[in-house]
């Protein structure tokens, strides 16, 4: 990871832009690492410097979870909205990690912490039919689940709530000027 903080130099009259690159492997391994400490209570985590940046709220985190079983009621629709709050892109061409791409009633999910692996979402109606592990380079099934976890792409994730109301403290604090 690489951060460069905006910056002037008043003797140069020189203004630095702040720059920012993110390692896509250190970030799968993050999310990983959050994962493991999400699910478990045996986890040792070795680190490298980019995780001393915030992780956010954990509870918040946790909230914005979504669990997945067979035979469990939901709406196709709201699991993609779901998604895109849990800062998901959806993308039907290009299949990589933090994207889910649509087909009918099919939904694959490449979620955060996998590599080469992807979630599959078979709906009939307004119900999870089945859920299977892909290989996300393929497609082809690699196992059938019970459950999936679905953690966000981000770990700045932040509910519609209080998104909303940071939006009315802006708007708030806009008339005021």
């Amino acid at each position: 990871d690489y951060y460069q903080p905006e910056a002037y130099v008043p003797g140069k009259d020189l203004y630095i832009e702040k720059d920012a690159a993110i390692n896509e492997e250190i970030d799968k391994l993050r999310h990983s690492a959050t994962c493991a400490v999400m699910e478990r209570k045996d986890v040792v985590v070795v680190s490298s410097v980019s995780c001393i940046y915030n992780l956010g709220n954990p509870a918040e985190y946790r909230d914005m979870v979504i669990s997945l079983r067979p035979g469990m009621a939901m709406p196709r629709k709201t699991l993609l909205r779901r998604l895109v709050e849990i800062q998901y892109e959806r993308n039907d061409v290009s299949f990589t990690r933090n994207h889910f791409r649509v087909r009918g009633d099919v939904v694959d999910i490449f979620p955060a912490n996998n590599t080469d692996t992807g979630i599959r979402v078979e709906f009939f109606g307004d119900e999870i039919d089945s859920i299977q592990e892909i290989y996300a380079l393929t497609g082809v099934v690699k196992a059938g689940l019970n459950h999936a976890v679905i953690y966000p792409a981000s770990h700045y994730v932040t509910s519609p709530e209080k998104r909303e109301e940071a939006l009315m403290q802006i708007h708030l604090e806009l008339e005021k000027l």
